[in-house]
């Protein structure tokens, strides 16, 4: 029989058990096949995995009940600072500090933007780092997985919806992975997401009884503080995956596809500055020209002039000024 026919027996290494894909949306560190296999070896672990999407387009689909929770100026203020709280923990120790370790905190500090960063539903501060410091070491080869090279929506989204972009290289964090409460944070990281917007529903329902001349309710705090409010900031955040590596100016002549977005920069607070990223990875600040808005800059510049975050790497002068012959 050909192996590769659909009525072939698989062995044991080379099937995925629904049942553990669905384990797996609450416990991350939940085995995806009997001891000792490995369906990370079967050609299906690059393929996106429906269990895995029905999450992801469920999210999507709660944005479609605005029309019936209808909109409050309250609603639309907790949607934007949870919007902006949110990238900042993306941007400024997702990426700056777990993945790059640009500047040095303590580990509560480390711990309360880890929650935050977490609440984006963008997975653990882990996972996260590990993938990014695989982006680096390959960006845009054959080895990067959210390469744009691969297609857009493969590099917006598809890549992290298959089972091979699922588990945490704890081999490539070994310095994060020694923080138990980091490592049980990354295992269930659905935990703090679920909080959140039950915390929201809450607020509104009580709000709803206590200050009527808000408008706001339960339902309607869940679909824009927490539904429409974490789509955009997902797709706005993963704009650095899919379009800073096509759409921009280059002012470094980096081995990548990397670009400069001021639009992007804009909108993820500084990340759109993407080809100065890729030139010096180590830097906390990303914007090099004083015209280059860098709002989680400022935001970490901020703490640490309250002592909060202290040892901010930046790029040295003599890399600063190599520009690209040519723009």
């Amino acid at each position: 029989m050909d192996p590769t026919s659909k009525d072939a027996v698989q062995p044991a290494s080379h099937r995925f058990r629904p049942g553990a894909a669905l384990l797996r949306w609450f416990d991350t560190a939940a085995p995806d096949a009997p001891a000792g296999d490995d369906p990370i070896d079967d050609p299906r672990a690059d393929r996106v995995d429906i269990l895995r999407v029905l999450p992801f387009a469920a999210m999507h689909l709660a944005c479609l009940a605005v029309p019936l929770v209808g909109v409050s100026w309250f609603a639309l203020g907790v949607a934007a600072a949870l919007y902006a709280l949110r990238m900042f923990a993306i941007t400024g120790f997702y990426h700056r500090y777990f993945s790059h370790r640009t500047f040095r905190t303590s580990r509560a500090l480390q711990f309360g933007f880890a929650l935050l960063g977490a609440a984006s539903v963008q997975r653990g501060p882990l996972w996260w780092a590990a993938h990014h410091r695989h982006h680096h070491r390959h960006a845009d080869t054959a080895r990067d997985v959210h390469s744009p090279r691969r297609g857009f929506w493969r590099s917006h989204m598809g890549w992290f919806l298959t089972p091979r972009n699922f588990r945490t290289d704890h081999a490539a964090i070994p310095d994060l992975a020694r923080f138990p409460e980091l490592r049980l944070l990354d295992r269930f990281d659905i935990a703090v997401p679920a909080a959140l917007a039950a915390v929201l529903y809450a607020l509104g329902a009580w709000l709803e009884a206590t200050a009527p001349g808000l408008r706001t309710s339960g339902p309607q705090l869940l679909v824009w503080g927490f539904f429409v409010s974490t789509v955009v900031l997902f797709h706005v955040t993963v704009t650095i995956n899919s379009l800073a590596h096509r759409w921009g100016r280059r002012r470094y002549a980096t081995p990548d596809d990397s670009r400069n977005n001021w639009l992007l920069a804009l909108l993820t607070f500084g990340e759109g500055w993407h080809n100065n990223h890729h030139h010096f990875p180590g830097s906390v600040r990303q914007g090099v020209a004083w015209y280059e808005l860098d709002l989680t800059w400022y935001g970490l510049k901020a703490l640490s002039w309250m002592g909060l975050v202290w040892d901010m790497k930046s790029m040295p002068p003599a890399l600063r000024h190599a520009r690209l012959a040519s723009p």
